[in-house]
């Protein structure tokens, strides 16, 4: 009878196991899902997402149906997915999408995960092709956005709220970001960190880590991030220092707004992709199953960023 029982637990655990692996697999970020939005992003169609333009405009409503569709809500504080704002005379928007938090001592807490989705427009002429597509800046990290708000949608297991943000008008000066992290501070928004994704398409060259972020010294940022995902995910750059990327993307703004950790993932090391603001930034030059790696590899880390009782991350 022992050694019945015993087979039984046995089996029932190994069971439970293929379940969870199953269950794991069935809820990761597929490669297929990744490529389906790159292709629409980087697309002929959208002419290089430029600000103001009728591309982006369609970025902006394919984004906002995406959100519509897995369930993210409009943000409490807009009306729209689509908050408008002036850039340099034109109007362009940020895409705002919302997951309230499930802890009611949490919910209150915020974290922004974000990604500009606008490009140049047009680049130098290369073989009659004069549309910078702009496939990994930053199609790559608009699609981890897209991704990781699709995927907390579905699994609901975030304590603190999120907003997921593309911003509009990076390329012209962060103008975006600049727009939004002064709106969110008017309104009182209980920042608790920021992280933001920036040409995320390809592998970093002979580096131990999958990814760096920027202003590596200025929290303890890395190093929670790694905790988090059992391993060295995330690395030091030191070009990244060298040429102040910390300042140069759209966390910067945020920063700057709510002085807590806010930094940016890139896997763009300066020697890894040639085609920086060039009309051959396209998906077929952008590894996608590197990408969709990345982007599995973050969501428990950003699981545990938003169901951790106290603020692990902290300024230095």
């Amino acid at each position: 009878m022992k050694h019945i029982t015993l087979v039984l637990i046995t089996l029932l655990f190994i069971n439970c196991k293929e379940v969870t692996k199953a269950q794991s697999s069935e809820s990761a970020v597929k490669v297929s899902e990744v490529e389906t939005i790159m292709n629409f992003l980087a697309s002929d169609e959208l002419e290089g997402r430029d600000t103001g333009s009728e591309g982006l405009k369609k970025a902006a409503e394919y984004i906002e149906k995406t959100f519509k569709d897995a369930g993210v809500m409009v943000s409490p504080y807009f009306d729209t997915y689509l908050p408008a704002f002036d850039a340099k005379g034109k109007e362009t928007y940020n895409v705002v999408g919302y997951l309230k938090g499930t802890d009611p001592n949490l919910a209150d807490e915020f974290v922004v995960i974000g990604a500009h989705f606008d490009h140049i427009g047009k680049g130098k002429e290369v073989d009659g092709d004069t549309i910078a597509n702009g496939a990994n800046d930053n199609a790559a990290g608009s699609t981890a956005v897209i991704s990781l708000a699709k995927q907390f949608a579905k699994t609901k297991n975030n304590k603190r709220s999120v907003l997921f943000v593309l911003f509009g008008a990076e390329e012209i000066g962060l103008l975006g970001s600049k727009h939004l992290a002064k709106v969110l501070k008017e309104k009182n928004l209980n920042l608790y960190t920021m992280i933001n994704f920036e040409m995320i398409g390809v592998p970093l060259v002979d580096k131990p880590y999958k990814a760096y972020i920027t202003g590596y010294e200025m929290s303890n940022m890395a190093e929670k991030m790694n905790e988090y995902a059992g391993k060295e995910l995330i690395g030091f750059l030191p070009k990244a220092k060298e040429f102040q990327l910390f300042r140069r993307s759209d966390n910067f703004p945020f920063h700057k707004e709510f002085n807590v950790p806010c930094q940016t993932i890139c896997t763009f090391d300066f020697s890894n992709y040639d085609y920086y603001h060039h009309v051959d930034d396209e998906v077929a030059n952008i590894n996608l199953e590197f990408m969709t790696e990345l982007i599995n590899d973050c969501v428990p880390v950003i699981t545990k960023i938003l169901n951790t009782n106290t603020r692990e991350i902290k300024l230095n």
